[in-house]
């Protein structure tokens, strides 16, 4: 089964090895009709501690690494 791959920016850089990564996406009032932008926090595995706050990355889901750490950051090269 194929891993599930985000795009987001970075909003906070401050622990060892991990980012916390806003992912937007936008949806649909189900009364209104009208595409309304709903938002979520990731919290990534950034092994070179390469990403600041305000980077756009692809974070890729991954084993558990910790309690909070489900995603990993796609390197650009991969």
């Amino acid at each position: 089964m194929p891993r599930r791959v985000l795009q987001g920016v970075v909003v906070s850089d401050s622990g060892e090895k991990t980012i916390v990564v806003r992912v937007e996406r936008r949806v649909m009032h189900p009364l209104y009709k009208k595409t309304i932008r709903r938002s979520k926090r990731y919290h990534a595995h950034d092994q070179e501690n390469q990403y600041k706050v305000g980077d756009t990355v692809r974070i890729r889901e991954c084993r558990p690494i910790s309690r909070l750490k489900r995603w990993e950051v796609v390197l650009e090269g991969e």
